[in-house]
């Protein structure tokens, strides 16, 4: 069993002590701000506290009080460690494997000679440079062996890594990104990774300075960093809320241009974790650098959709067009639209099944015409992406000029797509597809040759199993996917983060479409009658009616 002790505790006793010298609250004056509730999830210091062996437990009590210690980081795990026999204390490593398993379906048996196996059911993994896995092995076994130390047992083998449930799992390390640039240098991309919440700076620093992309990542993104540079030593410290970064006598021979893009990197990822800035040194002397500028991949928080014979932006009852797009797009009799960033450009798919470039000059050519095609997507180097549903190797990647670039055996074991997303930034395809009869969500990076041109795709990952087939998704922000889903009879929309967990919500009945605008609650949803909601919390204010099509946005002109 653990205590779950935090801040709440002191601030509520220091509050009684105020009140009890009052003689009463204040009824008049003027009213004065606060200060603002930070919702940045590593602000609030939870900490759990477990307990210590009790005496004369038994080997599976002695286990089960281990795994229970895992929720306690303070002191490298020190109260899990006493668990362990003193010349294996200093062995096991903490910090190698976190197991997300699902609460109460532990099993635990014993043997004669003291040894115990628990038997967890994953739902996640997360490795030792934080990144997360979704778990789909069934059960695993965990094997303990425990010796007799002054009559009491201790462990003496075990498992590097801790087990906890999503609760104390989530209470114990924080999701954060390390952050990475697009092969243009014109885009960061977020990595997701899960730390523990005590020295954030550091683990994110660690990360980002001595560390590489997630395997699937790689090749998709690139760093400023030099592999020759090293962190000058294992502690990033916070002085007024800026992370002090001491790095390796290379830091000195790096050029300006390249020392600004780390620049950008560092105060990105530190943002993640509340951290207000960076500040690189070398043997204590600052290293002067100033953030590049990067692209944004904000859009418009209007949607875009036809009605009627109209094309463009909704704004209350009135459609603004986009200009050059707008006429074309609506003559092509469209079933799906998404608009390039910088509205050059658009993918169309037809009534008819064919996809379509209209460019803003009103002139549009046909760039695929296969059988069964989903909808397309477009990145920002203006390459519109296709497959048929029923053929997820055959992927097909067509730049500005026409020409088709065949990307073979992409997605390898799906046997069913329904849905293509680039991610605005360039780097990330999405995908929902079925691997046999499970419908899953998908992501793989995208490798691009100097030029920019798609080459092939990295290796894929799996974000998340679906409650049933996917029916449409959309990119929130750089490391989120809103995914429109069936569950048996009704439809659900998952905000899922890549690299991290999901949080469901039921959708109106019959949606069919999905777009987002940068944030959870800016998610649009089209159903079978032309109803356009948004989403408003738990629930699906209606906006519009009678709305033909709603399309996505892949950002905003600069």
């Amino acid at each position: 069993m653990t205590r779950l002790r935090s801040v709440a505790a002191l601030l509520g006793l220091v509050l009684a002590v105020l009140l009890a010298g009052c003689t009463g609250l204040p009824t008049s004056g003027p009213v004065v701000a606060g200060e603002r509730i930070d919702e940045q999830a590593g602000s609030v210091d939870f900490s759990f506290l477990p307990d210590d062996p009790p005496p004369g437990a038994t080997p599976e009590q002695i286990v089960s009080g281990f795994l229970a210690a895992g929720s306690g980081p303070r002191d490298d795990w020190g109260t899990a460690r006493q668990f362990l026999a003193p010349d294996f204390r200093a062995r096991w490593q903490p910090t190698a494997r976190a197991i997300v398993d699902l609460p109460g379906e532990r099993v635990f048996s014993s043997a004669a000679d003291g040894s115990v196996t628990v038997a967890v059911t994953p739902e996640a993994t997360v490795d030792a440079t934080g990144a997360l896995s979704v778990a789909d092995a069934g059960s695993m076994p965990l094997d303990f062996r425990l010796v007799e130390i002054d009559g009491e047992w201790r462990i003496s083998e075990a498992p590097d890594g801790v087990v906890l449930d999503r609760a104390r799992f989530r209470a114990v390390f924080r999701e954060y990104s390390v952050m990475y640039f697009d092969p243009s240098w014109s885009y960061l991309v977020p990595d997701r990774r899960w730390f523990p919440a005590t020295n954030a700076a550091t683990h994110i620093t660690e990360a980002l300075v001595d560390g590489e992309p997630s395997p699937w990542l790689a090749g998709a993104v690139v760093t400023a960093f030099p592999n020759s540079l090293e962190l000058a030593t294992r502690a990033v410290p916070l002085e007024a809320g800026v992370a002090q970064v001491p790095l390796s006598q290379s830091a000195l021979a790096i050029v300006p241009d390249t020392r600004n893009r780390m620049q950008a990197q560092l105060e990105a990822s530190l943002q993640s974790a509340g951290i207000l800035g960076a500040q690189m040194s070398v043997d204590g002397e600052p290293v002067a650098a100033q953030a590049v500028d990067v692209r944004a991949i904000r859009v418009d928080v209007r949607p875009v959709v036809l009605a009627d014979d109209a094309f463009g932006f909704l704004s209350g009852s009135e459609i603004e067009p986009l200009p050059g797009l707008s006429a074309p797009i609506a003559d092509l009799d469209p079933v799906s639209v998404q608009v390039a960033a910088d509205r050059s450009a658009a993918a169309v798919r037809t009534a008819a099944g064919a996809v379509v470039r209209v460019r803003a000059d009103g002139t549009f050519e046909v760039v695929d015409q296969r059988a069964g095609l989903v909808d397309p997507t477009i990145d920002p180097n203006g390459f519109i992406w296709t497959v048929p549903a029923g053929a997820p190797s055959q992927l097909t990647a067509t730049g500005p000029d026409g020409a088709p670039i065949a990307l073979t055996d992409a997605w390898p074991g799906a046997s069913q797509i329904s849905a293509l997303e680039v991610s605005r930034d360039g780097t990330r395809l999405a995908a929902l597809v079925r691997d046999g009869s499970r419908p899953a969500l998908w992501v793989a990076g995208i490798l691009r040759d100097e030029a920019g041109a798609p080459v092939g795709l990295g290796d894929r990952e799996v974000v998340a199993a679906l409650p049933g087939t996917g029916l449409d998704a959309s990119w929130v922000d750089g490391s989120t996917i809103a995914v429109l889903a069936e569950d048996g009879d009704s439809e659900v929309v998952i905000s899922q983060s890549v690299g991290g967990f999901g949080e469901t919500i039921t959708a109106p009945a019959g949606a069919r479409a999905i777009a987002t605008a940068n944030q959870l609650q800016a998610v649009r949803l089209l159903d079978d009658d032309g109803t356009l909601f948004a989403q408003k919390g738990q629930t699906w204010p209606t906006v519009a009616r009678e709305i033909r099509l709603l399309a996505t946005q892949q950002g905003s002109p600069r």
